[in-house]
C-alpha cells in the first residue's frame, strides 16, 4: 500500500511538472546570486538577499526588455516627408 501511494505521488509530480509552462527567470538568477552574496555578507541573511536580487533583477530585466521593444518600434530609417511643390515662375 505504501509502494502504491509513492507511486502515485511521484506520477503526480512528473505530470504537474509536463503540464506546467517553463517560467521565465531573465534577470532573476543573475540578481539573486548577487544579492545572495551581498545578503550573507551584510549579516548572514543569503536567503533574504537572493529573494531580493532575484526580484530586482527581474524588474530590470522587464524594464530593458520593454525599452528594447519600443526602440524596435520606432522605424530606422523613416519615410521622407514630402513637400508640397511651389509652381514655378517664368
Amino acid at each position: 500500500m505504501k509502494i502504491k501511494v509513492q507511486s502515485l505521488v511521484g506520477v503526480l509530480a512528473i505530470a504537474l511538472a509536463l503540464a506546467c509552462t517553463t517560467a521565465s527567470a531573465k534577470g532573476c538568477l543573475k540578481g539573486a546570486a548577487a544579492g545572495a552574496v551581498a545578503g550573507h555578507v551584510a549579516g548572514h541573511h543569503a536567503v533574504v538577499g537572493a529573494v531580493g536580487g532575484c526580484i530586482v533583477g527581474r524588474h530590470l530585466a522587464n524594464k530593458k526588455a520593454s525599452e528594447q521593444k519600443a526602440q524596435a518600434a520606432v522605424p530606422l530609417n523613416p519615410p521622407p516627408v514630402q513637400t508640397p511643390k511651389s509652381p514655378v515662375k517664368n
